[in-house]
């Protein structure tokens, strides 16, 4: 999601909110701090939201993982670890 997108958004919504209900109550205090409550549950709405998928997304990957460790435990592949041989390694520019 495109941050500054989500916040006008938000933003919207509020407004279109506080209109309403100022219309509807006629009182700006109640507007002020309903209009506050509802920034309140969007916000809290937003993170449970993304904190479900990214819960999702671990529960996905564990899933993968053991699919892969799986297979290649049938496949009777070496158990030793997988390192990467560079054949040149040099220095840091800045060093």
């Amino acid at each position: 999601m495109f941050a500054p997108r989500v916040f006008v958004s938000m933003l919207g919504a509020l407004g279109v909110f506080a209109i309403g209900t100022f219309l509807l109550t006629g009182s700006v205090w109640t507007t002020t701090w309903q209009t506050l409550v509802c920034a309140v549950l969007l916000q809290a709405g937003y993170f449970v939201t993304v904190l479900a998928l990214v819960i999702k997304e671990g529960r996905d990957r564990r899933k993968m993982t053991q699919g892969q460790s799986a297979a290649s435990a049938s496949a009777g592949e070496d158990k030793e670890p997988k390192t990467l041989h560079v054949p040149h390694n040099p220095r840091h520019f800045n060093s």
